[in-house]
């Protein structure tokens, strides 16, 4: 939601919903950032869509014809969806949306994903670069941000995509498609990247400036329901693991040799966007730019000087630049940048929504829940003393984040001095696998004291990994190869994190905590404070912060066993 171009909302369905990957249209979404900006339906000057479904079923149907007969039972799957809903996206949002009258417009895919990297950024002038599976026809672009000017010069195209092959090799690890990505980037470091060669010689042909050809005879994506085949399992060692079933070393190297290959591509092409734009600020957006440790040697290689990558860098964030473009592009109207700061307009990406301490008090007495009411400075005391002890806190307070990241609105929190707490979040609490890491939140003013950053140099919504440095012990968020994926935490982007961060400090000396998403495996990011209580209900977390009421596990009436609920594992 977009007031004068000021961003004044944005938030995703399944968080109001609890539906992961909810893919309806975002009633409760819509209405949350109506209300947010204070107006109606009648307000609207426009509701803009973040592709153009006319050019996605041309590019499916092309697929159909170039594959046939291969992929029937795909298409028959796929085509009565498209004719009852995906080719009506307007006459949906106008009934969806009270019999909406004014414009409804369509933005490009690749475009959409641009202009959520450029037009938030910090950069008068940037080049832009997108990744992901496909959007149209697109499956990466590169683009010249200046001004209130975007535009794309440079595009690969279906079916050669970085994000499809990341996605292969994810399904040959036994993980979900489109939700398990990240576990393989995690499970990277525990693995040798033996298959560097074979993904060269086999899969693709990578040209200097990051293009590819992809060699269509070992995936099924085009017109199946796998992605891999028969051929894809004998190059590397067998048939997907089953999910849920035990990890193995070939999982661990597959994913360490598809990580290589990905970074290795996202390096020539961000090389080739400074150099083809003669910038060097680098914008990112697409799936593929939420690879944080692709991100990082980006930055430590010194490929673009300055870096900003749209913190909602999936879907999610393309609605953002579909708004955001049609602002500058079909209203025509100019971007403005404060030229005495350096931040981005994002606002820390904490544009969900929040709840008053009288809502909050409601809701946590409607469901029995007893908690103390003893204002925010204490409970942010009482917070670093329990995490001091080794406890483990629920963290809500203030808007909830946009995207994937918990960034101090809906934290999980924990010292990560503490060697066993990898072990207890990811077992007990999140009730996930064993090897999945954790991020650490450090204050800005410190960061490089325990991480290879520069002094000044941010990561502020948690996409950039760096190595931790010699002689720091922080166990609980050091990874396999002696990384994290940082959080730099300031005042202005996350206040009461940052106040925690720095009650902390002074009572430990460390100015780092653990900060995990408030959710459990198969569930979206808590939204409400209901959400809250009954995660920290269903789990082992200790301690229920929810400014300015303060909540002890012991003392509550209710059982874990009360507020169980079966798990969607993803």
């Amino acid at each position: 939601m977009l007031r004068d171009g000021v961003i004044v909302a944005a938030a995703q369905e399944e968080r109001f919903t609890r539906i992961k990957g909810d893919e309806r249209f975002p009633a409760a979404a819509a209405a949350y950032c109506l209300s947010a900006a204070g107006i109606t339906v009648a307000a609207l000057d426009a509701v803009v869509f973040y592709d153009k479904p006319v050019l996605k079923l041309d590019r499916l149907l092309e697929t159909y014809l170039w594959i046939a007969p291969r992929g029937l039972r795909s298409f028959l799957k796929a085509g009565p969806l498209w004719a009852s809903d995906r080719l009506r996206v307007e006459r949906t949002v106008r009934h969806a949306l009270d019999d909406y009258k004014g414009r409804v417009l369509f933005c490009e895919h690749h475009e959409s994903h641009a202009a959520s990297a450029y037009y938030p950024s910090p950069f008068e002038r940037a080049a832009v670069l997108t990744i992901d599976g496909v959007g149209e026809w697109a499956t990466a672009s590169i683009g010249l941000g200046h001004g209130a000017d975007l535009t794309l010069t440079h595009e690969l195209r279906w079916p050669d995509s970085l994000g499809l092959l990341y996605s292969a090799f994810t399904y040959q690890a036994g993980f979900r498609v489109n939700s398990g990505e990240y576990k393989l980037m995690g499970l990277a470091p525990y693995g040798q990247p033996k298959y560097v060669d074979t993904i060269y010689e086999k899969l693709i042909d990578l040209r200097d400036d990051g293009s590819f050809s992809v060699d269509q005879r070992y995936f099924d994506y085009l017109g199946g329901f796998r992605m891999t085949n028969a051929a894809f399992a004998e190059l590397f060692g067998g048939p997907p693991r089953a999910p849920e079933g035990p990890l193995g070393q070939r999982e661990m190297d597959l994913a360490a040799s598809m990580q290589q290959v990905c970074e290795e591509i996202v390096r020539r092409m961000a090389r080739t966007a400074v150099r083809e734009t003669g910038c060097d600020a680098l914008c990112m957006a697409g799936g593929v730019a939420l690879n944080a440790v692709a991100n990082g040697k980006l930055l430590r290689e010194g490929i673009a000087k300055r870096l900003w990558i749209q913190p909602a860098a999936g879907d999610a964030g393309g609605a953002l630049g579909a708004a955001l473009l049609a602002w500058h592009r079909y209203f025509e109207a100019p971007r403005s940048l404060d030229a005495s700061s350096a931040a981005d307009t994002m606002q820390g990406a904490l544009l969900g929504p929040e709840y008053s301490a009288r809502e909050i008090g409601e809701s946590l007495a409607g469901m029995g829940a007893v908690s103390h009411n003893i204002g925010r400075p204490v409970v942010v005391d009482r917070a670093a003393e329990a995490l001091a002890r080794g406890a483990v806190v629920g963290w809500f307070d203030g808007r909830m984040e946009f995207g994937p990241r918990a960034l101090g609105a809906r934290s999980i929190l924990a010292d990560p001095r503490n060697a066993g707490m990898q072990s207890t979040l990811n077992h007990k609490i999140k009730f996930r696998e064993g090897f999945r890491p954790f991020a650490p939140s450090v204050l800005a003013s410190r960061a490089s004291e325990y991480f290879e950053l520069e002094p000044g140099e941010e990561s502020p919504y948690m996409l950039l990994v760096a190595p931790v440095r010699a002689g720091v012990a922080l166990p609980a968020v050091t990874h396999r190869d002696g990384t994290a994926r940082v959080q730099t935490v300031s005042a202005e982007r996350a206040p009461g994190l940052n106040d925690v961060l720095e009650a902390f400090d002074r009572r430990t000396g460390c100015p780092v905590l653990v900060n995990t998403s408030f959710n459990v495996r198969g569930e979206p990011l808590v939204c409400s404070p209901r959400d809250a209580y009954a995660t920290f209900m269903r789990t082992d977390i200790d301690f229920l912060a929810m400014p300015p009421f303060f909540l002890d596990k012991t003392e509550q009436p209710t059982t874990r066993e009360q507020w169980q609920q079966p798990l969607v594992l993803d």
